[in-house]
């Protein structure tokens, strides 16, 4: 069995494709309206091998008890790091979030001792697309990248942890993002284009630091786009 076939439940009527697995003995079965059912692999089986006497049945149940046990045993003679992840759900959109909201956010990583602390920077994604992003800083008249990557929608991507020492290098970053959509029609986005000046004198007063809907700790947060309009000022 593997992610594709076509699946009939043995126990109840209804079946669909195998959208993933969980463990050894989970499958994932998604219906035509797109709804995913978790079932027990002992309780599908492939369209086309299947053969719905009760001998049949029997036999296929059987032999899946006895694959389920034996995956069993070997689940728990596994360490759960091992464990590869075979399914992801798709992330959930919000309602409001068809806007395109994004922001550079910079972390204390111990507020209460501000002077000697690092921090941690971040880039939020407020909404419901997926954001491919490219992270620069100038150096002189050069740009280098720091970070590139995808961003799925309504989360945050950890960047880098640097010191006080390193916070020249940051003073003129850019930030490029595309924003799109999976497996769905939506509006298109003009691409963003945000060069941003962090200001090093904050990173040094406590009141810049902020609570926020993002972080559970205060932050300092640059807005690069809001509700589809790009805020940053060169």
């Amino acid at each position: 069995m593997k992610i594709g076939d076509k699946v009939r439940f043995l126990s109840e009527v209804g079946g669909g494709r195998v959208a993933g697995f969980q463990g050894k003995n989970i499958v994932f079965v998604e219906d035509e309206d797109g709804f995913q059912m978790p079932m027990l692999m002992t309780e599908v089986v492939v369209v086309g091998e299947e053969d719905y006497d009760t001998k049949h049945v029997v036999e296929v149940k059987a032999s899946s008890a006895k694959d389920a046990l034996q995956a069993d045993q070997e689940e728990k003679e596994t360490e759960p790091a091992d464990k590869p992840i075979t399914f992801k759900a798709k992330p959930e959109e919000r309602a409001g979030g068809d806007k395109l909201s994004a922001y550079m956010a910079f972390v204390p990583m111990d507020v209460k001792e501000l002077t000697q602390t690092r921090f941690e920077s971040y880039l939020v994604n407020d909404s419901n697309y997926y954001l491919r992003y490219v992270y620069m800083t100038a150096e002189g008249s050069a740009w280098m990248v720091r970070a590139d990557g995808e961003i799925e929608p309504n989360t945050k991507e950890y960047i880098e942890e640097f010191g006080r020492e390193d916070l020249n290098t940051l003073e003129h970053c850019c930030i490029q993002i595309i924003a799109y959509k999976r497996d769905k029609h939506y509006m298109l986005k003009p691409t963003v284009n945000a060069q941003v000046r962090i200001d090093p004198v904050k990173f040094y007063k406590l009141h810049a630091f902020r609570e926020n809907m993002f972080f559970e700790q205060p932050a300092l947060i640059y807005t690069i786009i809001e509700n589809d309009v790009q805020k940053v000022k060169l």
